[in-house]
């Protein structure tokens, strides 16, 4: 897999692809239960169970900058989040989603920056092969596509690690077993799983389709933080993307999670460019 120079601008990617990767990260979202929609100058994500604006959000804004024009299509914009009943929400990508004073202009109309993040792409490949831990007590496995049989237990398992890694309210617990079971069986998505004594404990998944991996929940159970496991499932992600054959890798990360950005830069990953916004109306 040909990687990408970590000097250049946006890492080298042109408009096309970048826009491309905004893209990419909604479709991968949108399976299961949820649906997209390209609009032409924006991308809809839209989630019918959930009121979350993370699921019910657009992206890769591309508005005119004329003010007449700019507002038209706000008002549009404002119009469909009232349809389907939800906030309206943009995920704005500085630099890339025009006009590029979206975020001032958006502010302006009562829209609050929620923190956003940074995308991150892999430019270089350091790894070795992924193995188990210092003592040899953890094992990674790899889930994909488990039977009927097995899936739910599965979904179990992974719903755990990521309601404990990332504290997700325990009253969220049977809607994250039902989204990570229908997840778990599609042909894009793979979890690797870091097991001990047959105990799931640390996870990662990838959305591997047309072209590219988007590397998603990367968590660790806190009884088992500090073992290096977040490395060890990021490492065997990356390497499995570029053992399929696919010409990006990349992940995003909350804008404040700077030990999670250091992890994956270690990891050959760079920040592709300035931080985006997650602009909710207020």
């Amino acid at each position: 897999m040909p990687l990408l120079d970590p000097s250049a601008p946006w890492l080298g990617l042109d408009s096309e692809t970048l826009r491309f990767l905004e893209i990419h990260r909604l479709r991968a979202m949108a399976a299961p239960g949820r649906a997209w929609r390209e609009l032409g100058d924006s991308v809809m994500l839209f989630s019918a169970g959930e009121t979350d604006p993370f699921f019910n959000r657009l992206a890769g804004v591309r508005w005119p900058a004329e003010p007449a024009a700019f507002a038209a299509r706000l008002s549009m914009a404002r119009e469909l989040f009232a349809a389907i009943q939800r906030r309206p929400c943009l995920w704005v990508t500085t630099g890339l989603s025009t006009p590029p004073d979206i975020v001032a202009r958006l502010e302006a109309e009562g829209f609050v920056d929620q923190g956003g993040g940074y995308d991150l792409v892999l430019v270089r490949s350091p790894f070795e092969p992924a193995r188990p831990g210092h003592s040899g007590e953890f094992v990674l496995e790899r889930w994909h596509q488990p039977p009927p049989g097995d899936l739910e237990r599965a979904a179990e398992a992974l719903a755990t690690i990521v309601g404990e890694a990332f504290e997700i309210p325990e009253s969220r617990h049977a809607n994250l077993v039902r989204e990570i079971g229908l997840t778990l069986g599609t042909a894009a998505f793979h979890a690797n799983v870091v097991t001990i004594d047959g105990e799931a404990v640390a996870f990662g998944g990838r959305y591997t389709f047309d072209g590219a991996s988007y590397l998603s929940s990367i968590g660790t159970r806190p009884a088992w933080k500090g073992r290096g496991l977040g490395t060890m499932v990021t490492r065997s992600l990356a390497q499995d993307s570029i053992d399929a054959g696919v010409g990006i890798v990349y992940l995003s990360v909350h804008a404040e999670n700077d030990a999670a950005i250091r992890l994956y830069e270690g990891l050959g990953f760079a920040v592709t460019g300035p931080k985006s916004a997650d602009m909710l109306l207020g």
